[in-house]
């Protein structure tokens, strides 16, 4: 391919330096492509289109990003200032769908500036509290990230907003818009460059931001730096080329780079630190990272050799690490000039753990949160930065191969930063959803009430379906029926997939349909029990009083039992025809429900029937641990006091006695009884538990004509167990009413206790 002849420019050779001569061919295409039709026309900055394109793509020249790249940047801007010209209709076509995407993507994140624009006033002068302003500027710059979907995009994204300070460095002006667009660099990209590991972008956005925000202290420390950055930079230069050749002459391989401080940084450090600028030891410093630990201490006394040291101020972070695991050798020595200069001195593992570890520069210069999401957020971060990182290891020794810059281009590509998407409401407000996320999220996010009352939604200004999955920047506006509305609620539907992206929401919207279910359950049994209330001619009945008497704590749980057709009203009808007050049932746990003896239960003192052989007129009472019945084989033990205890031939505390005091048992057998007398029994039941339950198995022993004076009930992970006490005539009876039972659907075990 013969290369097109390339314009003698400064600005063009820093755009495709270190690009391969096909690479810079297609730079160049596109560079004569956008000079006749950006230049001259200004942009919302004011600047002329042409130069802020081209000085987004030095910045991307100097950051050696990939050609596709700064093609990109040099492009992107077309739609805005030429959107009828036939570059901006054929970009995909000239140069490929790759590049298309790019600006594409550029496009979209440059609307984001109008968005956090009308966001900072608002975080910046007071009006929510400090923690409420740190969330927000956290979550903008995550949403930031969110939204682009190739993270060349935030390289851009960063090099245009360092190009836009850089015009308004050199119109020196200052204004009040002037110190919000630089807070808003301050709060977001900056922070972002660091995060990324773009230093040399992280900062001169923050040295630009402080010139604006604070131009007074700005001005003076540059004054008591008394140097230029140059000057700086050049002194920094020249000790590591003296360091370097003490080191080559010690045969000790390293990789030494300068860290001159900026304004920015250096105001901090006397702020956070309360110094005078006479304090500060690291305004000049440098880095050297070697193979091995022994080479640390190696190098640290050849430094020591060369410059003389200020022993208060050595640290050594290799032997006694910092708490976060940190490891580096960190000593300031004077030079020549008598001014401090700091080395810091690690091995590469040290250094890699530092850039990209839990000690990274930015975790323990910005507060940010660690909580699991945050880790989790924090190692995507890392991990990116490893992406950049190998791409400029490697971008010199693999120029022209395609299969790696391929497999480079779509790992980034792939590189999310959250699970999340952020969009924003009509006064700009950023809030963070699930991916998925619908309008009705949105809603319930603000407010149950607002979601409560949702009827519609706006998306950037058009209406759309509530279960619309929602995009990263989209402006929402909810739509609410006015309170007091008896239409306002929740639809059934948004239970449904796809109405909702979050658990939040649905336990929200589920919590209400359980509000109103169990209204109309209270309802529901209310009118039931008011129906059986003047069937029975007892409308005056206090239904507070008729709750307790059936064993409720409440009227609402007697209600709902009630509504729910847990609870027979046949029990409510003995209850109000009953003229004396319950007695109540000793029972440990569960729902305890008690009804009166029959008056001729052998409980309420009717004759039991029993006969002692040999004797007449011994007074007689039926054992309560076994509750003997007709026909039960039957035996007698004498009592001190209490006559004759009478028990089944199979009791236990009979046989135990017995053991003890043989001369105490006296044989005993049924005799005749009253009519109507009715003994004690109780029943044991097993059942998986379900709703009816507890009405079938009632039913089953009213048709039995057993009456039940105790029920206790107790469901423990899904199992019922059930003991009632109930009126037998005999056991025959009682046999029969456990054979119905046990056919009763799940009820796994029946038996008399």
């Amino acid at each position: 391919m013969v290369s097109i002849a390339a314009p003698q420019s400064d600005a063009f050779t820093r755009i495709v330096a270190g690009l391969s001569p096909e690479d810079s061919d297609r730079v160049l295409l596109a560079y004569d492509l956008v000079q006749p039709l950006f230049s001259g026309v200004p942009i919302g900055s004011g600047q002329d289109a042409f130069q802020f394109s081209q000085g987004v793509a030095v910045v991307l020249g100097d950051l050696k990003a990939d050609a596709e790249t700064r093609i990109a940047a040099l492009l992107f801007e077309v739609g805005l200032v030429a959107p009828e010209s036939e570059l901006a209709q054929q970009i995909e076509l000239r140069f490929g769908k790759e590049i298309a995407d790019l600006v594409d993507g550029i496009r979209q994140l440059m609307r984001f500036h109008s968005l956090t624009f009308k966001q900072s006033p608002e975080v910046m002068r007071g009006k929510n509290s400090v923690q409420q302003a740190a969330s927000q500027v956290e979550t903008l710059r995550k949403m930031l990230l969110a939204m682009a979907t190739d993270m060349r995009v935030v390289l851009v994204r960063l090099a245009s907003r360092v190009t836009t300070l850089r015009y308004f460095a050199e119109l020196k002006q200052d204004n009040e818009q002037l110190a919000q667009y630089a807070r808003e660099t301050l709060d977001l990209y900056a922070p972002l460059a660091n995060r990324l590991g773009i230093w040399q972008v992280k900062w001169e956005l923050e040295d630009l931001s402080f010139r604006f925000i604070d131009p007074s202290t700005y001005k003076r420390i540059a004054r008591m730096l008394e140097e230029k950055r140059m000057e700086r930079e050049s002194f920094v230069g020249g000790a590591i080329e003296r360091l370097r050749a003490e080191l080559a002459a010690a045969e000790i391989r390293v990789e030494v780079s300068g860290r001159p401080k900026h304004i920015f940084s250096i105001w901090n450090k006397m702020r956070g630190k309360s110094l005078d600028f006479s304090e500060l030891h690291d305004v000049r410093a440098f880095r050297v990272i070697v193979d091995d630990v022994k080479s640390c201490y190696a190098v640290l006394g050849i430094v020591h050799n060369i410059w003389a040291p200020l022993p208060e101020e050595f640290d050594d972070y290799i032997s006694r690490p910092k708490p976060n695991g940190y490891q580096s050798l960190h000593t300031v020595v004077l030079a020549e000039d008598g001014r401090a200069l700091e080395v810091q001195i690690r091995t590469h593992e040290m250094h890699h753990f530092a850039e990209y570890g839990v000690a990274a520069h930015w975790r323990y210069k910005e507060s940010g949160g660690s909580d699991f999401a945050a880790q989790k957020y924090d190692e995507k971060i890392a991990w990116l930065r490893q992406l950049l990182a190998w791409k400029t290891e490697v971008s010199s020794a693999v120029v022209g191969q395609e299969e790696i810059h391929r497999d480079w281009v779509e790992k980034l590509k792939s590189t999310t930063l959250d699970e999340h998407i952020y969009v924003l409401t009509p006064q700009a407000r950023v809030i963070e959803l699930p991916s998925g996320a619908t309008p009705i999220d949105f809603a319930y996010y603000l407010h149950s009430d607002v979601g409560h009352r949702c009827r519609g939604a706006r998306v950037d200004g058009a209406m759309v379906p509530l279960n619309t999955a929602l995009k990263n920047g989209q402006t929402v506006e909810i739509i609410t029926a006015k309170s007091g509305q008896g239409v306002a609620g929740p639809s059934r539907d948004w239970l449904s997939p796809g109405y909702t992206a979050s658990n939040r929401t649905r336990s929200k919207v589920r919590a209400w349909f359980n509000v109103i279910d169990q209204q109309e359950t209270l309802a529901s049994g209310r009118s039931l029990i008011e129906k059986t209330l003047q069937r029975e001619g007892k409308t005056a009945v206090n239904l507070e009083e008729l709750a307790r008497k059936l064993g409720f704590p409440k009227l609402e749980d007697l209600l709902l039992s009630v509504g729910k057709d847990e609870f027979s009203l046949r029990t409510v009808e003995h209850a109000l025809r009953s003229d004396e007050q319950d007695k109540p049932v000793d029972i440990d746990e569960g729902a305890a429900i008690t009804r009166k003896s029959r008056a001729s239960s052998v409980e309420q003192g009717a004759k039991s029937g029993v006969l002692v052989v040999g004797t007449d007129g011994l007074m007689t009472q039926l054992a309560r641990c076994c509750k003997p019945a007709p026909p039960d084989v039957i035996v007698g033990f004498v009592t001190r006091g209490k006559g004759v205890s009478i028990h089944r031939a199979g009791c236990k505390n009979f046989v135990e006695m017995s053991s003890k005091a043989p001369e105490r048992v006296i044989l005993t057998t049924w005799g005749s009884s009253g009519k109507d007398t009715v003994y004690p029994v109780d029943i044991y039941i097993l059942a998986s538990d379900r709703q009816g339950l507890l009405r079938d198995i009632s039913e089953i022993l009213l048709r039995e004509k057993i009456n039940v004076v105790g029920v206790s009930t107790q469901s423990i992970k899904g199992q019922a167990r059930m003991a009632f006490t109930a009126e037998i005539a005999s056991t025959e009876q009682l046999q029969k009413a456990l054979g119905v039972i046990s056919e009763v659907s799940g009820v796994q075990e029946v038996k008399r206790h």
